[in-house]
C-alpha cells in the first residue's frame, strides 16, 4: 500500500490600491447610501 501526498501552497498578494479603484469605490458606497437614503424615506411615510 502507497501513499502519496501532494502539497500545492498557493499565496496570494495584495496590490495597492490605484487611484482609480478608490474613486469607484466612493462613488459605489455613494451610490449604496442613497439607496439607503431613500428607502428609509419612503418607509417612513409609509407608516
Amino acid at each position: 500500500m502507497t501513499i502519496h501526498l501532494f502539497f500545492l501552497t498557493i499565496t496570494i498578494e495584495r496590490r495597492k490600491p490605484r487611484q482609480r479603484n478608490r474613486e469607484e469605490e466612493r462613488f459605489a458606497r455613494a451610490a449604496e447610501e442613497e439607496l439607503v437614503d431613500r428607502k428609509c424615506f419612503f418607509h417612513q411615510r409609509l407608516f
